[in-house]
This record gives structure tokens, sequence and C-alpha cells, in this order.
């Protein structure tokens, strides 16, 4: 868990056998095509019930309410979402910085896209539920890990890096979601996104470089 919740927004219990796992399982994906279909205004926990097969009564057993629902079905996607990106950034530690600023917007869009329908799920509930410290308990992670990784680029040091690197978070942040938003898919299906993001980071980091010391006079 990445945050804590308030108890009515809590999950009742964490799945531990098979059976119950599957069952959440598909508690998340029916309501995932519920908010789709119908938006996050008409989710009821009876309609995520009958779409995914269950008793309201079973799906009570691990989510008291539509909130709840909401919280763990976020929770779950940007805790991946956190650890993915951590991931490859410590796999680029030591690298020159426009491979790690490539191999970071790379993982970012890439999870965003696996699962296009749950990201613009999720953005389309967050009108309704209040996930700011879900939200921003997954930015920390994402920039606390990016942060150490430029710090350890081979080819460059910054200036003022954790300034820097919060910018470059709420470009990279920002402008994925507005994409989404927006539903620009095209920018998605060609891979401008990614290579348009890559340079805009690559280009702000190459102002921020500590220039090189001035070689002395022979």
């Amino acid at each position: 868990m990445i945050s804590r919740q308030p108890l009515s927004q809590s999950a009742r219990k964490t799945p531990r056998q098979a059976r119950s796992t599957s069952t959440v399982e598909a508690i998340f994906e029916a309501t995932i095509q519920v908010l789709l279909a119908e938006g996050p205004s008409r989710l009821t926990t009876t309609r995520v019930a009958e779409r995914a097969g269950v008793s309201v009564g079973s799906l009570y057993q691990y989510f008291p309410n539509k909130q709840a629902l909401f919280h763990a079905l976020n929770e779950r996607y940007l805790t991946m979402l956190a650890e993915r990106v951590e991931a490859a950034c410590l796999a680029h530690h030591g690298k020159p910085y426009g491979l790690m600023s490539e191999a970071l917007v790379s993982t970012y869009i890439k999870v965003k896209i696996e699962r296009r329908d749950v990201t613009s799920a999720l953005y389309r509930a967050a009108a309704e539920v209040n996930v700011a410290e879900i939200v921003e308990a997954m930015l920390r992670r994402v920039e606390a890990a990016s942060e150490a990784m430029f710090a350890s680029a081979s080819d460059a040091e910054f200036r003022d890096l954790p300034r820097v690197n919060l910018m470059l978070s709420n470009v990279l942040c920002g402008t994925v979601r507005t994409v989404f938003e927006r539903n620009q898919s095209e920018l998605l299906a060609d891979g401008s996104l990614q290579s348009q993001l890559t340079y805009m980071i690559c280009a702000y980091l190459d102002t921020a470089k500590v220039p090189p010391p001035a070689q002395g006079v022979q």
C-alpha cells in the first residue's frame, strides 16, 4: 500500500486464497468496464457486482462502497506504475543522460498504454473521488527514482537537479494525461508522444548541465 486511506475508503480485507484473488480480479475488471460504459457518476456497487458475476454481499466483503473500490483500483495501478519506473531508473544508473531520458519516458508511457482502458477509466474516475494522496505518493516515488538516476549520469552533472527533475516529472505526467484526456490516440500509435517528450527532456537537461571546467591557455 502506498498511502493510508480513511476507513470508509479502505478495502475490508486482503484476498489471500486463489478463489478470493480471482474474485477481486473480476471485481476490478468489472469496475473498469462499468466506468467506461456508464461513467463514474453512474457506477454503483450493484452494477459492478452484476458485471463481475458475483453477489453484492461478496463484493462488500472486500470493498464497503464504491469509494473504497475506486481507491483500491487506483492504488493497485499506481503502485505498479511506480515500481516499473523505479526498476527502469535503477537499471540505467551510470548511463548517459540521453539513455536515461529515453528509459524514463518509454517506461512511463508503456505502462500507460499496456491497459489503455484502465488508464482512461481511472482518469475519468478521478473527477468523482479524491485520489490526490495516492497520486502524490506515486509521483514522489517516481521523482525520487528519476532524480537518483540523473544524479548518476556518466556524461553530465546538473545544476539544481531536484528542481530540474521536478519540472521534468510535471511535464511527463501532465503531458501523458492530457493526451489521454483529449483522446489524441495518434500520438500514441505512431510513437510521437514518446519521441517528442524524450527530445524535450534531453533539451532541458542540456541547458541544466554544469559546464565543463575551462581549459587553461597554453
